[in-house]
């Protein structure tokens, strides 16, 4: 089984040197790198191709959001799963909106790290529960793209990720990632809660 190929973005050495050690025991997870910050990994990252970067949120110069909105922009099949320690319901939703697929708080357990790893790789999406109730107690206001509009609104007409990426003139890998940021930004289950949410905010009319 070839392994997870996973990248490290952290200003912290010591944060980045305990996961190198957690995940260097793992037959199944291969770290390729790291950086210190989002300007380094911008420089990294694209040519060891991991499969998922770990990203920090709360760094000096580039944050966590704008390294995953680059980062993303330059490598369409990486997911980022952001790791970190000062959470806020704001943050994260810009990290979601930014391309994140997945969020854990650093408090969170090595197995949880694992788990959340493991998902991002087969294009899930991995919001911890602690993370999720902190939305839930300081929901950000959502702001919806004029694409997510678009798609939410397709959705609501029935149509197939596969047929909504023929509409925008997108991929179906895009289609998904857009709805997977959608959900996770208005904290919803499944793409029918995603439009009862958006509908009862006010963000989409049909």
């Amino acid at each position: 089984m070839t392994p997870i190929r996973v990248f490290l973005v952290d200003d912290h050495a010591l944060m980045r040197q305990g996961l190198i050690s957690l995940l260097g025991t793992r037959k199944d997870i291969e770290v390729v790198g790291d950086a210190e910050s989002g300007e380094a990994a911008l420089r990294k990252a694209p040519r060891l191709k991991p499969d998922v970067i770990i990203m920090d949120l709360i760094m000096p110069g580039m944050d966590g959001a704008e390294a995953t909105r680059q980062l993303r922009q330059i490598m369409p099949d990486a997911h980022v799963l952001i790791l970190t320690s000062f959470g806020t319901a704001d943050g994260i939703a810009h990290a979601l909106d930014a391309g994140a697929e997945g969020v854990l708080l650093k408090s969170t357990t090595n197995s949880e790290i694992i788990k959340a790893i493991k998902a991002l790789a087969r294009g899930a999406r991995f919001i911890s529960p602690e993370v999720k109730e902190l939305l839930s107690r300081n929901p950000p206001v959502p702001e919806l793209t004029e694409r997510q509009r678009l798609i939410l609104s397709s959705i609501t007409e029935g149509l197939t990720n596969l047929a909504i990426a023929d509409r925008l003139g997108i991929s179906e890998d895009g289609v998904k990632r857009h709805v997977n940021a959608i959900m996770a930004k208005l904290g919803a289950d499944s793409r029918a809660e995603a439009v009862a949410i958006a509908l009862r905010k006010h963000l989409l009319k049909i």
